[in-house]
């Protein structure tokens, strides 16, 4: 599988309600941060994977007359892109080990801080730190994200534009082949 670019120009967007936001800059007294930038590129792909599987609990209630039982309408309120992500979730989890799987859904799909998830599973402080980095890594590896973009050295560069903004050479040459 090739490898993917991780470290975009544009910087990587993370929820703030999470703690990778925290996790991925440098704390004080720390040259770098905890989570790297394919760590940071899979946790992102995997909140929008898990936004797009519907997977959140409702915390209002919905009267959609398609949702109330007898209201009607008798659709299936799955859409097929959240039945597809799902799937991707699913095949994505089963690839990780399974503390790492439940750590990284519960921080990155449903939002969850470390100190919660440790005191829920009755795990030692900082364990669920190291558990989240090791199922980034894991989910990196299987989207192919690498920390740095390798690519090419150089690559020619072409032009279809020459001198008075008229098509250049390579670009008549096409047209008489079509």
């Amino acid at each position: 599988m090739p490898r993917r670019e991780a470290a975009m120009a544009a910087p990587v967007r993370v929820a703030d309600t999470t703690p990778l936001l925290r996790l991925a800059k440098p704390q004080a007294g720390e040259s770098e941060a905890f989570l790297g930038a394919r760590q940071l590129e899979a946790a992102v792909r995997l909140q929008g994977l898990f936004r797009r599987a519907a997977l959140m609990p409702r915390l209002t209630m919905s009267y959609d007359a398609v949702r109330i039982p007898g209201g009607g309408g008798g659709g299936n309120d799955l859409s097929d892109s959240a039945a597809t992500a799902r799937k991707q979730l699913n095949t994505l989890v089963a690839g990780l080990p399974g503390d790492c799987a439940g750590v990284v859904l519960d921080v990155c799909g449903f939002g969850k801080g470390l100190a919660e998830i440790e005191a829920e599973r009755r795990w030692p402080r900082r364990s669920a730190k190291f558990l989240l980095r090791a199922g980034l890594d894991a989910l990196a590896r299987q989207w192919g994200l690498d920390d740095r973009a390798v690519g090419p050295a150089s690559r020619r560069l072409e032009v279809f534009i020459g001198e008075g903004g008229l098509p250049t050479d390579s670009v008549r040459r096409r047209e008489r082949e079509m």
